[in-house]
């Protein structure tokens, strides 16, 4: 009986949204209309998005950009030096803008033999209690210092901490776990100056995922929780299972669909970082383990509506929630992966603004 009642509810919600799709629409004609294929896939028919009418004027105004922009056209090569200096060059516009807004002090430091940067606000004071680590993006293998620039220098200006960039070791050099434990190296230093509770850690993209892999690393391997983490362009687990891969892939274009979708690019021409990695390990996916998840701090997540992780990072959240773990979900409406590093974006003073509260309320 309950198998007939299941499958009634789902035949009367199928047809309450075939009943909806063939409405016609405000001027009296059809849309064109999704096709359902037997095994669930949706055959989308083409259709024009129209800025979101919740977006900033400034917003809508890259996306205008957009039609009459040449950006730099990343060619794959098998020379990593010359992918790093691509990236580094694509970026380089937004880090000028975000030091312009933004002045800091940085020096180069070594912790625990790990390269660094230590960020600080130019020549203002430095709150001496809580200190941040930031872990740059870069798809584990690039834009150690562009994104490292544009991730630290706003977070240390607004709150006015002290932000320890880590230069944690990527592909095609070295495989996972070796950022995991380039970070913690750098976390158990800290720790003899500060408190866990006064320690955050986030990152963006790339250095989202690993924050979330720290998260899950420390006490798995006898190191004390951080206070707070914060990921940010990124989810909690390493797949590419969700909707927004295939839907930025086709509205935003900033990155290709995931692999086997038409249109997908080729692997990478170099070693991945995370090459001979399972996807499932609690190390690198921890959303798919609530145990893992319950021992997570207090944790802040970003995303956008146009970005691939914002299914991973919805995701995450609603795991969190269920493994009992504080934290907030920010979704900027409109906008694409790592938004928050386009500094004249309304959207992006909100969300910096935000996560300056966040840590500010979570770390002692």
């Amino acid at each position: 009986m309950l198998a007939k009642v299941r499958k009634s509810a789902l035949a009367a919600t199928a047809m309450l949204m075939v009943a909806a799709s063939s409405a016609p629409s405000g001027d009296g004609t059809s849309p064109a209309k999704p096709v359902y294929s037997a095994d669930g896939v949706v055959h989308v028919p083409a259709f024009d998005l129209p800025p979101s009418g919740y977006m900033s004027k400034e917003a809508v105004d890259v996306l205008k950009h957009r039609a009459v922009a040449r950006y730099p056209v990343l060619k794959p090569s098998k020379d990593i030096a010359q992918e790093r200096l691509a990236m580094e060059q694509v970026v380089a516009p937004m880090v000028r803008a975000m030091l312009a807004r933004y002045p800091v002090d940085v020096v180069e430091q070594a912790i625990a033999g790990v390269r660094t940067r230590v960020f600080t606000p130019k020549g203002g004071a430095t709150d001496k209690q809580r200190i941040l680590i930031d872990l740059h993006g870069g798809a584990f293998y690039a834009c150690a210092d562009g994104c490292a620039l544009m991730e630290s220098t706003p977070i240390a200006a607004i709150g006015g901490w002290k932000v320890i960039s880590v230069d944690y070791r990527e592909g095609p050099e070295a495989v996972f776990p070796a950022a995991s434990e380039d970070v913690a190296a750098v976390y158990r230093e800290l720790l003899k100056s500060y408190k866990p509770s006064q320690i955050g850690i986030y990152g963006c993209s790339a250095g989202g995922s690993l924050a979330s892999q720290v998260a899950a690393w420390l006490p798995t391997h006898g190191l004390p929780q951080a206070g707070a983490i914060g990921i940010f362009g990124a989810g909690a687990i390493r797949n590419v299972a969700g909707d927004s891969n295939y839907l930025a892939a086709y509205i935003d274009g900033s990155f290709p669909p995931p692999p086997g979708a038409k249109g997908a690019a080729p692997p990478p021409p170099f070693r991945p970082y995370f090459e001979g990695a399972d996807p499932k390990d609690p190390m690198v996916s921890p959303a798919m383990y609530p145990e893992v998840l319950a021992k997570f701090p207090p944790t802040l997540i970003v995303t956008g509506t146009r970005s691939p992780d914002l299914s991973a990072a919805v995701y995450t959240h609603s795991q969190l929630i269920k493994a009992g773990v504080p934290g907030d979900l920010i979704v900027g409406e409109g906008m694409s992966h790592c938004y928050i590093n386009i500094v004249q974006l309304p959207e992006t003073q909100d969300a910096l603004q935000a996560i300056v509260k966040f840590f500010r309320e979570h770390l002692d």
